[in-house]
């Protein structure tokens, strides 16, 4: 597929890629089932992130504005400790900064500042987050 995944990273079974390509993933991350990950137009997630069931990462969309309603293609970007809850969204071009959550079922639109938890459709911070993160979630299922 050439993705470059890191040491200690898993993704578990029922993830959907797009295309080979275009994707990597941090040491100790976890993506777990049956997310969507669009990777047409770059898809980076760092070290230390968990990204939740159910999750769809989109990097390309159509121009609504365009009279040909052209595709276009914009990457997305997941720094380290990020969190990603069940069944959200992020949409592309997005950057999830350092430490960032984003809450179950949260559709987020814009960039999400360093530590700022997310959450509502759109996304918007309602609250910051304890900056002492030290963790590793890589981890494996017994039946994923």
């Amino acid at each position: 597929m050439r993705f470059a995944i890191g040491d200690k990273a898993s993704i578990f079974s029922g993830a959907q890629f797009t295309n080979r390509g275009s994707f990597a993933v941090g040491d100790h991350t976890t993506i777990n089932e049956d997310c969507r990950l669009d990777n047409r137009g770059g898809l980076t997630i760092g070290s230390h992130v968990s990204i939740s069931p159910q999750v769809c990462i989109l990097t390309a969309d159509h121009d609504p504005q365009d009279p040909q309603f052209r595709g276009r293609e914009r990457a997305v970007r997941i720094e380290d400790y990020v969190f990603v809850g069940t069944r959200a969204m992020i949409l592309p071009g997005v950057t999830l900064l350092r430490g960032a959550v984003v809450a179950a079922a949260a559709v987020v639109t814009h960039d999400v500042e360093p530590l700022s938890i997310v959450a509502g459709s759109p996304a918007r911070e309602i609250r910051k987050r304890n900056p002492d993160l030290a963790y590793d979630v890589g981890y494996r299922r017994l039946f994923a």
